[in-house]
């Protein structure tokens, strides 16, 4: 039984009710606000009139990039020129109606266009403002550009990475972007916290989230190593084994795994070795051990491997693409995918990666048009079509 099963029927949305203003770009933010979007929050991506730049990342359709509309499904889309009064005076009202905003612009961009926290929340008190930058709101590196690779540099990642790649001292090429990812998600962990908070306090706050310092969460062993002048012992490598038409991952995690490895490849005596038969000892012998796995799944097809590694409850996978991934039953039977449509047709977007048994967390099923729900909100806010601000208006309390 599926847990969705469970609540067969559910249309609950756990942040139904909530309004967000998202001013992010790129990846980071809009990927955080997605996540607030799937989870019944209404998202108005405020954008300026050119739309921002993963509208044109490939791959396109009729000029619309699936790319964007993976990060940015369900949300509504406004354009405002955030340099001109008008502008600025239609998100200070959006501001006063919503519960979040989400912005990753560099340090300091949002002051100089009058939209920081601290004149933003004169507005709207219970407002919860997300900032993510590079390095963070302050100190000596906050205005510096950075996008993810830099950040994997920055943050020790790249050479953490490099050190158990044996014979190699050129880091690699960045192609996937983990910091983007990571931050996100630290982000929308961050709001979620806020909104519990403020059901008891009743007021919102500003969030200052780090790329550097999300993407130093993913270096655990080397945050702790590195700290000791004392060098820590090696850890084992794992890496691809070698079968007779391609490689697994095979992973040895714990005695009751290391003992089943053993039985599989025909090695129970190495089981009381003294080379392997305590970790620490394992682990100075480690590449002795993986050439011996190696002797055996040289003779044998993946698929032969796999199953035999399966059936000894030794964790092991074929190393696929993504599309193998994609094709996996089990994505099939956990509905991981959700179609979606947009100008240029339909496409598969990945849902939220965890089900709940009483909300549902599945996206939006259509991208908006660039500035399709601008003349309603203007209109909900009380500003006319795109001219002036009416004489003696002002920003709208809440």
């Amino acid at each position: 039984m599926q847990l969705s099963d469970k609540h067969e029927g559910t249309t609950t949305k756990a942040f139904a009710g909530l309004r967000v203003l998202d001013f992010s770009t790129t990846i980071a933010g809009p990927h955080c606000a997605r996540m607030l979007a799937d989870m019944g929050a209404e998202v108005i991506k405020i954008e300026t009139d050119g739309g921002e730049t993963m509208r044109t990342r490939p791959p396109l359709r009729k000029g619309c990039s699936t790319v964007f509309g993976q990060l940015n499904v369900g949300k509504k889309s406004v354009v405002l020129d955030l340099k001109s009064e008008d502008g600025k005076e239609a998100v200070r009202r959006l501001a006063a109606t919503a519960d979040i905003l989400v912005e990753n612009f560099r340090p300091g961009v949002m002051h100089r266009l009058r939209l920081d926290y601290d004149r933003i929340r004169t507005v709207n008190p219970k407002l919860i403002y997300c900032s993510i930058s590079g390095y963070g709101q302050s100190g000596p590196s906050a205005e510096l550009p950075a996008y993810a690779p830099v950040i994997h540099a920055a943050s020790g990642y790249d050479m953490a990475h490099l050190a158990y790649q044996p014979g190699r001292s050129r880091p690699d090429y960045c192609g996937i972007y983990h910091a983007d990812v990571v931050t996100g998600t630290y982000g929308f962990g961050a709001i979620a916290s806020a909104l519990y908070q403020r059901t008891l306090t009743g007021l919102g706050q500003h969030i200052d989230v780090s790329m550097l310092e999300s993407m130093l969460t993913l270096t655990l062993t080397e945050l702790q190593s590195s700290q000791f002048a004392v060098k820590p012992p090696p850890r084992p490598m794992f890496g691809p084994t070698e079968t007779a038409n391609g490689y697994v991952m095979i992973t040895v995690a714990s005695e009751k795994t290391f003992q089943g490895l053993m039985g599989v490849i025909g090695r129970p005596d190495w089981i009381s070795d003294p080379r392997f038969a305590a970790y620490a000892a394992r682990r100075d012998h480690w590449a002795d051990l993986m050439d011996g796995v190696e002797a055996w799944s040289r003779q044998l097809s993946t698929d032969v491997c796999l199953v035999a590694l399966g059936a000894a409850g030794v964790p092991a996978s074929a190393y696929r693409t993504v599309s193998e991934a994609l094709a996996d039953p089990q994505l099939a039977h956990r509905e991981a995918l959700s179609s979606v449509e947009d100008e240029g047709g339909s496409f598969q977007v990945l849902n939220l990666p965890f089900r709940m048994t009483g909300a549902d967390t599945t996206p939006g099923k259509t991208m908006a048009v660039l500035g399709e729900h601008t003349d309603g909100l203007r209109a909900e806010i009380g500003l006319t079509d795109g001219g002036p601000i009416p004489s003696g208006k002002t920003a709208v309390q809440g």
